[in-house]
């Protein structure tokens, strides 16, 4: 098992169109993705955020290798539709997480 952590993180003034673009299009694009094996899309609730809003995509994969692929093929993808319709409105950080130990 092999896990991306996508967090994304909209401005105040974006949100409601973040909002229905996650709605409309991003759980559309990652219900389509071949290699994802589960996901867990969510709002990220937290006391020290006070200026936009985070969002995390979680990808599980079988395999290290379909996360490597996914990171340099599919993820920037992602990031370009997502930075041609919000720019700098929506910021993007990934986090790979390697399981020490885990039980889902």
């Amino acid at each position: 098992m092999s896990i991306l952590s996508i967090t994304f993180h909209c401005t105040k003034n974006r949100l409601q169109e973040w909002e229905n673009y996650i709605d409309e299009t991003l759980v559309l694009m990652t219900e389509n993705l071949m290699d994802v094996s589960q996901y867990i899309l969510s709002e990220v609730h937290s006391d020290y955020i006070e200026e936009g809003k985070n969002y995390n995509l979680l990808l599980i994969f079988d395999t290290d290798d379909l996360r490597e692929d996914f990171i340099k093929s599919e993820m920037e993808n992602i990031a370009e539709r997502v930075g041609s319709r919000f720019g700098q409105e929506v910021m993007i950080f990934n986090t790979i997480l390697n399981p020490k130990k885990l039980k889902l």
